[in-house]
């Protein structure tokens, strides 16, 4: 059987912070691959460096040293206008904190990252688009079929300030994924919600990972959710193992 495609490779990541006292290390020489439809959850003690990790492939910061390819293009090399590109169309990010702009209506919200999309795509980017989905699906209606599928057909009009936790972060996770991005970058996506909607969002991130086929790394304190991935891994002492769990 053939192996599966690698989507991402980070090749020995190093982050430091200086301070006054002296370089505080954060990752030491991590390394991981992501092969298309991969599922990872990435674990470990608070303060070990996993949202450093997730924002550093998310391209939001960067490595003291090591490689990041997406999609075999070495991140490291492209300019601010290119990785801006890379950020919208190629990867989705969900954080603990929804950040919905609540002037915005749900429909709003989701249909906000295609604005700087078809500015984008007009500049001469062109988006990734896995092959399970149909070229014939516009935005408008790819946006009302995840928000169907989300279980949010009644909320389209509805404000942030209207909606319940758990839907807001269903309306962030149909924003995330509206460009139809190659990676999906959740941090800590249940940190904030009770169990009840924290187990509802754990099971639609790992049903949409296959109805996408959307690669997904998952920071999580939550062993539920980390367990609902394919893979886990542990971050400690700035480097990274297979998690038995």
């Amino acid at each position: 059987m053939a192996e599966p495609t690698k989507l991402l490779r980070v090749s020995e990541l190093v982050k430091r912070y200086e301070t006054g006292a002296g370089p505080v290390p954060v990752l030491d020489g991590v390394s991981l691959q992501l092969a298309k439809g991969d599922a990872l959850a990435v674990v470990g003690p608070s303060g070990s460096g996993k949202s450093t990790l997730l924002q550093i492939i998310g391209t939001l910061d960067q490595a003291t040293s090591g490689r990041v390819e997406l999609g075999g293009r070495d991140l490291g090399t492209l300019d601010n206008d290119q990785l801006a590109q890379v950020r919208n169309l190629e990867i989705g990010f969900v954080f603990q904190s929804h950040y919905l702009l609540p002037q915005c209506t749900t429909w709003e919200n989701v249909l906000v990252p295609t604005l700087a999309a078809t500015r984008e795509t007009a500049a001469g980017a062109a988006p990734s688009q896995p092959a399970s989905f149909s070229s014939m699906e516009s935005v408008p209606q790819r946006a009302e079929r995840l928000l169907k599928r989300v279980g949010l057909a009644e909320r389209m009009a509805h404000f942030p300030g209207q909606l319940s936790g758990g839907e807001r972060q269903r309306v962030a996770v149909v924003r995330a994924l509206i460009n139809r991005p190659a990676l999906l970058l959740a941090d800590e996506p249940t940190g904030a919600l009770d169990h009840a909607s924290a187990e509802s969002l754990s099971q639609l991130l790992v049903e949409l990972n296959r109805e996408e086929g959307v690669s997904m790394i998952v920071v999580t304190h939550s062993m539920d959710l980390a367990r609902r991935m394919k893979r886990v891994v542990r971050l400690e002492g700035g480097s990274l193992q297979e998690d038995g769990a």
